[in-house]
Formats: C-alpha cells, sequence, structure tokens
C-alpha cells in the first residue's frame, strides 16, 4: 500500500473514532454551540432595537438581524473549534496518542481526522444556527448561487483555519481545562470585531484592534457576499487570514506532535 493510500486509510479511521466519540458525548459541543444561539437570540429580542441605531440609516430589527447573523456564523465556528483543542489534548493527556505511536498507522492521521471532524461539525453548527437566524427573520435575497458558494467556501476556509490553530493550542495543553482556556480568543475575538457593530462606532482608540484582527474581514467579506453590501479590501484580508493561519497552525501543531513524540 503506498504512503498517501495508507494516510488516507488510517485518517478516515481516525476520523470515524473522533466523530463516534462526539455523538456518544454530546454535551460539549451542545454547550458551544448554545452560546451563538443564545448570543442571537439575546441581541436580537433584548437588544435589537437598541443596537440597531449603531448601524444607521435609522435601521430596524430586521434590518440588524441581517448584519448580525455573518458575525454570528463565524462566531460559531470559533466556538466548534474550541471544543476541538479540548479533544486534542484529551487524546494526548491520557495516553491514547503514546498507544497509537506504536502501532503501524500513518503518524499524521491522528491529527488529521481531528481536523476534518473539526472542520464537519463546524459546517453542521453553521447549518443549524443559519437555520435558527432564518427562522427569526433573516433573509438573503440578493445573493446570487455564486455568491453562496463563495461564502460558504469562506466558511470552510475559515473553519479549517481555526482547527488548525485549536490543534496546536490543545497539544500543548497538560490537561483539558488549560486547552479551554487557551483557546478562548477563538469566542473573545468576535466580541471585539465588527460582528455586533460596525468598527467606525468604536471609540478611536479601539478602532484598529476590531479592525486589524482576523474575524473583522472575514465578517465583512461574509456580509458583503450575503447582503450585497462592499466587501472591498477585505474579501483579500480574510483570504490570507484564512491561509495564514491554517499554515502557522499546520506546521506548530506538527512541530509540536512529532517532538512531543520523541
Amino acid at each position: 500500500m503506498s504512503s498517501l493510500a495508507l494516510a488516507v486509510r488510517d485518517s478516515s479511521t481516525m476520523l470515524r473514532r473522533n466523530l463516534l466519540h462526539a455523538r456518544r458525548y454530546p454535551s460539549m459541543t451542545l454547550n458551544l454551540l448554545l452560546t451563538p444561539v443564545m448570543l442571537l437570540l439575546l441581541f436580537v429580542y433584548l437588544f435589537g432595537d437598541v443596537m440597531s441605531a449603531g448601524i444607521g440609516g435609522g435601521a430596524d430589527r430586521s434590518a440588524y438581524i441581517a448584519y448580525l447573523v455573518p458575525g454570528l456564523l463565524l462566531m460559531t465556528i470559533g466556538s466548534t473549534t474550541i471544543g476541538t483543542a479540548v479533544s486534542v489534548s484529551m487524546d494526548m493527556s491520557e495516553g491514547i496518542i503514546a498507544r497509537f505511536r506504536t502501532m503501524a498507522i500513518h503518524r499524521g492521521s491522528v491529527i488529521t481526522g481531528h481536523v476534518i471532524g473539526s472542520v464537519l461539525q463546524s459546517v453542521l453548527s453553521v447549518l443549524l444556527v443559519g437555520t435558527v437566524a432564518v427562522a427569526i427573520g433573516f433573509r438573503s435575497t440578493d445573493a446570487t448561487v455564486l455568491e453562496w458558494l463563495a461564502a460558504f467556501g469562506l466558511l470552510v476556509l475559515f473553519s479549517l483555519a481555526l482547527t488548525w490553530i485549536a490543534v496546536g493550542m490543545g497539544l500543548i495543553s497538560p490537561n483539558a481545562e488549560a486547552a479551554s482556556n487557551n483557546a478562548l480568543p477563538l469566542i473573545f475575538l468576535p466580541l471585539i470585531s465588527s460582528a455586533f457593530v460596525p468598527v467606525d462606532t468604536m471609540p478611536g482608540w479601539f478602532q484598529p484592534v476590531a479592525e486589524y484582527q482576523p474575524f473583522t474581514p472575514a465578517i465583512e467579506t461574509l456580509r458583503g457576499l450575503l447582503l450585497g453590501t462592499g466587501i472591498g479590501h477585505n474579501g483579500w484580508l480574510a483570504l490570507a487570514w484564512c491561509v495564514g493561519l491554517a499554515v502557522l497552525g499546520y506546521f506548530w501543531s506538527k512541530a509540536v506532535f512529532n517532538r512531543d513524540g520523541k
């Protein structure tokens, strides 16, 4: 069997293992998924009338739902990948990785299984949150089929990038609690982005913090694709952030995993 075929076979096995774990222990996935759903409902029904004033133009609650949903979809990805960091840390601390290393399996298949499984879970989580958003009034009538495909591609690419970062965080964490704490920026960063209010409505000293981070250009790109607003340079910035984080996370995770295996 060729090296590529071996890698594909073993990665598929590890993916199946991770999906079975997620099915048997759904509490973490549900807890992480409830965060963006609760924020969506909270900001729409409790703060919607007030927050809609922040996007200008006499916007009402329905307009704020349209503004809010793209950011919440990306925040859902950040929430889901925290579970990946915890899962990887548990594998490393409970000794199962040491056992895998004694078996005749492809070395990187364990991490690859985590990554693919996390991306699949992120996509399903986004679909669920999107369904809730549609149920409460979100509509994307101006988006073409090509724009919908581009939006889906951005969500998958962003999920892949954050997953590799989460895997690295899980590998360096001594236990599941530390992994969860280390991955908190994946939820915190969307809160200080353009997800809830435009960057130009924030205090002047804070605007660079919100603007020069990965979530804001990704949110603005997704918002432009789904709502027909201007994207400008945000599309290229979002793509650069996704590729950069994915490459960084991949080599970081690979280096840590290989170091710990020596």
